[in-house]
């Protein structure tokens, strides 16, 4: 790879940069610009993605800037909600608007956030639609249950134990998109 520094995106399955999820990508996107990554985080609120196959959203004008941001970047971080056991739907149009020829190749992270106790229902989900967009996920993922008293005032993650797995699945994401982007 030449001297550039990976460019890194974040998509929350939430609207607004307050949600929970939007925090958490905030938290591993921090993490990714500490070790010299450039970090882009798609607001949902500010730049709202059509539902595909919506009248008019073939021509849309946010669908234009989200592929071609993707298509720019070495490595994405993803967060979802966990809604009726998978990803919300915010993250599953996102993902529908990315296709093979943006991210095909390219590294991948997982996150989510329950009411309740964790699990792995969003993040395997999560994980089959990139592997069907021909993206790499890393093995590192997280989890947040509980989420409502997950985050401190200042929207960081009060458990040490979970900012450590977030700052160790940021680290495999550089450590694989540099190796991708070198391929």
């Amino acid at each position: 790879m030449s001297a550039q520094p990976l460019q890194i995106l974040g998509i929350s399955g939430s609207y607004g940069m307050t949600s929970k999820n939007s925090l958490l990508v905030e938290q591993a996107l921090l993490a990714a610009a500490e070790s010299g990554a450039v970090v882009h985080h798609w607001d949902h609120a500010e730049n709202p993605l059509p539902l595909v196959g919506a009248e008019g959203c073939w021509e849309d004008d946010n669908v234009k800037k989200f592929q071609d941001l993707a298509s720019s970047c070495h490595g994405f971080i993803l967060s979802s909600p966990e809604y009726h056991g998978t990803m919300s739907g915010v993250m599953k149009n996102s993902l529908d608007w990315i296709y093979d020829k943006h991210v095909g190749g390219k590294a991948f992270a997982v996150m989510s956030t329950l009411g309740g106790i964790s699990n792995s229902n969003t993040l395997n989900h999560m994980r089959i639609s990139v592997r069907w967009l021909h993206g790499w996920v890393v093995p590192e993922q997280v989890a947040v249950g509980k989420v409502k008293d997950a985050f401190s005032e200042d929207g960081r993650l009060k458990d040490s134990d979970l900012c450590e797995r977030v700052d160790k699945m940021v680290a495999s994401l550089l450590k694989m998109a540099t190796f991708l982007a070198e391929e």
